[in-house]
């Protein structure tokens, strides 16, 4: 498949879990060769998405399309284009790191001919090869990932589906994973990865804010840094607490949130300004900055609460 050509289409694609809407209308469209991160926090329907796409789990309306086919009425031949690393992959702690990838390989059917150059590649490219005869069961956090991951790509996916990785794995280890990820992606893999840390998601290509089930916000890191109607400042106070009580009260403020010693302002410049503000907080020092992508996401959810408040 060539670059710049969609891989993966969403259309409205909803999931209800009673009354409950855990994904909530989501039209995405991701390109063949890119790594795209879905963020958000835990309960935001990251994880539901993805058994969506992979045909794990039927829409309650809308539909999906991978690799170019609808996944509820060609799931087969969808997952014979996946691979998808769950949150708790199924790993078997009493065999060992080779006999882990040779029973996916057998439930993948790969040849035995192919099987070896395969594992081999595959333990290069990892690091794993002083590990291979080493039992998943004694195998650290960021081991077991990336084991894990090499039992994913057994059987050549073009697509791959991880739900958050590097969760709870060192941060040597996280690197580690995402420069596997690189490598994977010059070889003409697509990665749909999920995640809840912002660091991570400014590795992506492009990021998907997902919140309560609904897209919020869809571009890659540095335009949705910069892009922003609101202004963004760093505020230091000798007393940020009761600076931040202060400065939240005033009309305009949509945002302001502790950040290492001082506090992160977004501002509203229809409705008010940093000069306006300040004398909510005299004795603070005020300064415009270019926010992190956890600002922005941050102030996108404070939008979207009090949106919801207001009943819009």
């Amino acid at each position: 498949m060539n670059a710049n050509q969609t891989i993966i289409r969403t259309e409205n694609l909803t999931r209800r879990f009673g009354a409950l809407p855990a994904v909530d209308h989501l039209n995405l469209e991701i390109e063949a060769g890119e790594i795209f991160g879905l963020v958000g926090p835990d309960g935001a329907g990251k994880t539901t998405t993805l058994r969506m796409l992979c045909g794990l789990l039927d829409p309650t309306e809308g539909r999906a399309i991978v690799a170019g086919r609808n996944v509820s009425e060609n799931v087969d031949a969808v997952k014979d284009q996946i691979g998808y690393m769950a949150q708790r992959f199924g790993l078997y702690g009493d065999l060992t790191v080779e006999e882990n990838m040779d029973f996916y390989a057998e439930l993948f059917g790969v040849m035995d001919g192919e099987r070896a150059a395969l594992k081999a590649r595959l333990l290069r490219m990892t690091r794993m090869e002083p590990f291979v005869s080493r039992p998943a069961a004694k195998l650290s956090g960021g081991m077991k990932q990336k084991l894990a991951l090499m039992c994913t790509l057994l059987h050549h996916p073009r697509i791959l589906f991880l739900d958050e990785p590097t969760n709870g794995v060192d941060p040597v280890s996280r690197r580690d994973f995402w420069a596997i990820l690189y490598e994977l992606v010059q070889r003409g893999l697509t990665v749909l990865i999920t995640t809840a840390y912002l660091d991570e998601a400014e590795r992506c290509n492009r990021v998907g804010l997902i919140y309560r089930g609904r897209l919020i916000q869809c571009d890659t890191p540095s335009a949705l840094r910069t892009r922003m109607r609101e202004e963004c400042y760093e505020v230091a106070a000798r007393d940020r607490e009761a600076a931040r009580g202060r400065l939240a009260r005033e009309p305009g403020v949509v945002s302001v949130e502790p950040s290492g010693a001082t506090l992160h302002l977004f501002l509203d410049p229809a409705v008010t300004s940093a000069q306006r503000v300040r004398s909510a907080a005299p004795e603070a020092e005020f300064r415009r900055i270019i926010p992190s992508l956890e600002d922005v996401f941050i102030a996108e959810v404070r939008k979207q609460e009090a949106g919801r408040a207001a009943g819009t």
